[in-house]
């Protein structure tokens, strides 16, 4: 079942559970329902927004992530549910006691793909992948020589233009690739919070500012498939975030990605990776079930 991420951006809104269904409405009109069972994270970004308690329930009950958005799509706040996996306390207990060499090992892997990644990015632009790969090859034990940031400042300038700068705050293409992100973001909270693990227990994102640097820490290996969104959505003519691009980017969770050889969705293939995650903080296995391939889709976005 395909899941949607919803965006209440309208102003003055009551969000209330009717039966099986979210309802929206403003000054007592309906203006829209979904089923709760079809939710996958709801982004809250208009002012003025009123919930109802047996609605936040319910989302909670689905491990459905409420997530609060300030300026610029930045996540400041997130209901989490107290039940996401019958495992859970004991997972947590495991991620509080991982040694600093697992965790290490951990990050070392999740950076290696996410370059990978970026190189499919590149290799589907049609730009080379050399030096991108040799970064990849690199990446040490907990990225201690920070091949992270050093193939990120190459890869903005080979697949967005010299002239670009990665810079959350700017408008235009970084506030597209910060929607994006956020969609990615709450799909990564959903799939942390079914595996039974703690937001908060990070493996590399340390800030003390940050409650989800575990959330951080995962969708690491999935920011290509935005960027690749966000590079089709510029060649087809978008520069701003319209209700097109809103609607392409809510969408990723969908896309397909090659997971283990087979054809999965970018959601599932969050939920396999937290859950091997879990494996591995637990000594059940050695490595994560990261992605081979990230969906083609760098194109025409229309």
């Amino acid at each position: 079942m395909q899941q949607k991420t919803v965006e209440i951006a309208g102003d003055n809104r009551y969000l209330c559970k009717e039966l099986g269904f979210l309802s929206v409405l403003c000054k007592g009109e309906l203006l829209g329902r979904l089923p709760l069972d079809d939710l996958g994270a709801v982004l809250a970004v208009g002012h003025g927004l009123t919930w109802s308690n047996d609605l936040l329930v319910a989302l909670a009950e689905r491990c459905v992530p409420v997530i609060l958005c300030g300026k610029a799509m930045r996540p400041v706040a997130l209901l989490w549910s107290l039940e996401g996996h019958h495992l859970q306390a004991g997972r947590i207990r495991q991620q509080a006691k991982a040694p600093a060499p697992v965790n290490k090992r951990i990050w070392q892997a999740l950076i290696q793909a996410k370059i990978r990644g970026q190189a499919q990015v590149a290799a589907l632009r049609g730009l080379s992948t050399d030096q991108l790969l040799a970064f990849e090859r690199r990446v040490g034990s907990g990225d201690s020589g920070n091949m992270e940031g050093i193939a990120a400042r190459h890869y903005w300038q080979l697949c967005f233009g010299p002239d670009f700068r990665r810079d959350p705050d700017l408008p235009g293409v970084n506030a597209m690739l910060n929607y994006g992100y956020a969609i990615l973001r709450a799909a990564t909270a959903r799939a942390v919070m079914l595996a039974g693990l703690h937001p908060a227990f990070g493996v590399h994102h340390k800030n003390a500012k940050n409650p989800t640097p575990l959330v951080d820490d995962l969708m690491e290996v999935l920011r290509p498939a935005v960027d690749a969104l966000v590079l089709g959505l510029l060649d087809s003519g978008k520069r701003e975030v319209d209700k097109k691009v809103k609607e392409r980017l809510a969408g990723l969770p969908d896309l397909d990605v090659r997971l283990q050889g087979e054809t999965s969705t970018i959601s599932t293939t969050l939920k396999v990776l937290a859950n091997s995650l879990a494996d591995v903080l637990a000594g059940e296995r050695r490595a994560l079930i990261l992605p081979d391939r990230l969906p083609k889709t760098t194109r025409s976005a229309d």
